[in-house]
Order: structure tokens, then C-alpha cells, then sequence
């Protein structure tokens, strides 16, 4: 088993991966601990924690130094990001090394019909709720750390009523350049990762005929990408081999979108 285990790049690293219960997130949340990492798992509903529980199980059972703590925490409420950190610091000391802010939500609306509520459901989650988780961790991130946020090809695609979801990746993506400015000094870096269509619960929710038109548009084997795709990356990203990129938004879609 142990020689199954890639190399331990991540060892001695604290690592939060918010809406890591399930789908990407706990493909992000495995590869970090697989690699030595110990990681905080975050889950909104009751219904996922079971999932959560079962996550951190695994990850303590790996034949390595990695292990993992859950906390329920719902990123809408602005209270949400202080109670992340506490969990993290609780379990594993002061210090913080890599945030991977991938929790978020899509909701499927034609421009005529999005309301204030439909506005506030997305980018309270997806916008403000990573500025919020990025200042909570910001004074107990270590030098040469990692802040990595989801994006998506959506960000700079344009889909008819997907809008919202759309948009708030794009303003990820500027939030990205703009904290890589700020944050580089001690060696710290801020990257993006935007999958294409991936195997997940989230995919359910995009209309069909958007995931066959990008499926049947992608170079790559014509098909989606997998979790564990997108999580190797994240996870590469995460390390120290990656220390001299920054403010960048790695595609990772099968070459659908090319940038």
C-alpha cells in the first residue's frame, strides 16, 4: 500500500479544502492527504455528513503522516470562515499552509428571470464567501504557501443561462491576479484551476446539451474529466514544485477551451 502512495511533497503541510465532502473537493482533499498533507474537510448540509466522516476515515487510514478533521460550516454565513480556521488550528496548531477554495454553487437562470435571491445564493457562496475564507486563513498562512481557487471554463465561456455561475468565476479569476500581487513577497502563491465538465454532482445540474457540446468538443477522448484529473493538479499546485507560478488560471479541461 505504501508504495502506491505518491511522493510525500506535502508532509507537515495544513491544508483546507472547503466543499470537500464529496465530488472535486474530496478528490482535492484525498490528494493532499496522499501526498502527506493534513487536511480540513468542509461540508454545508447534514445530508453530506456521512460523507465528510467517511472521507476523514479514509484519509486516516493511509500509511502516512497525513490525517483530517471535518467541520460543518455553510460559506453563506459570514460567520462560516472564523469557524473553518478555529476547526484547523483546534486539530493541527497555528499554522496554515495551503486553502483550496473550491466550495461553491450554480443555479441555472435566463437573464429575465434571475432575482435578487438567485444573486445572493451564488455569490454570497462563490465571491464573497472566498474573500471572507481568504482573510480568516491569511494571518496564520506560513511563508511559501498555496491559496488555490476553483474555477471554471465558464469563467471566460459564455453559456446561455448560467450567468451567475459564470460570472462569479470570472471575478475568481480576478481576485486571483490581484491577491498573487499582494501576497508574493514571502514566497506565497495564488493560482486558479478551471476544470472543464467533470464527472460530479455539480454536472447533473448544467444543462445536458451544454456538457454534449463540450464533450463533443474536446480534444481529449471527446468525453469529461474525472476528479482525480483536476485533483492532481490542484494537488501540484499545491507544492513546492510550483513555487514560480503565480496569478495564473490553469485550464484543466481536455483542451476544450485553450488559453
Amino acid at each position: 500500500m505504501a508504495a502506491e502512495l505518491p511522493g510525500q511533497t506535502l508532509e507537515g503541510k495544513v491544508a483546507i479544502v472547503t466543499g470537500s465532502s464529496r465530488g472535486l473537493g474530496a478528490g482535492m482533499a484525498m490528494a493532499m492527504a496522499r501526498r502527506g498533507a493534513k487536511v480540513v474537510i468542509t461540508y454545508t448540509s447534514a445530508s453530506s455528513e456521512a460523507k465528510a466522516a467517511t472521507l476523514v476515515s479514509e484519509i486516516e487510514a493511509l500509511p502516512n503522516s497525513s490525517s483530517a478533521v471535518s467541520v460543518r460550516a455553510d460559506l453563506s454565513d459570514i460567520s462560516a470562515p472564523s469557524a473553518i480556521v478555529a476547526a484547523s488550528l483546534s486539530a493541527f496548531g497555528s499554522a496554515i499552509h495551503i486553502l483550496v477554495n473550491n466550495a461553491a454553487v450554480q443555479i441555472t437562470q435566463p437573464l429575465a428571470k434571475i432575482t435578487l435571491e438567485n444573486y445572493q445564493s451564488v455569490y454570497d457562496i462563490n465571491v464573497r464567501g472566498v474573500i471572507l475564507m481568504t482573510q480568516a486563513v491569511l494571518p496564520h498562512l506560513q511563508p511559501r504557501s498555496r491559496v488555490i481557487n476553483i474555477s471554471s471554463v465558464g469563467g471566460r465561456a459564455g453559456f446561455a443561462d448560467l450567468s451567475l455561475y459564470t460570472s462569479s468565476k470570472a471575478a475568481l479569476e480576478g481576485l486571483t491576479r490581484s491577491w498573487a500581487a499582494e501576497l508574493g513577497q514571502n514566497g506565497t502563491t495564488v493560482n486558479a484551476v478551471a476544470p472543464g465538465p467533470v464527472k460530479s454532482d455539480m454536472l447533473d445540474s448544467i444543462p445536458p446539451h451544454i456538457v454534449q457540446m463540450q464533450m463533443d468538443n474536446t480534444p481529449v477522448e471527446h468525453r469529461v474529466g474525472t476528479s482525480h484529473e483536476v485533483a492532481s493538479v490542484v494537488a501540484w499546485l499545491a507544492g513546492a514544485d510550483s513555487s514560480w507560478v503565480s496569478g495564473q488560471v490553469l485550464n484543466v479541461s481536455g483542451g476544450w477551451s485553450m488559453y
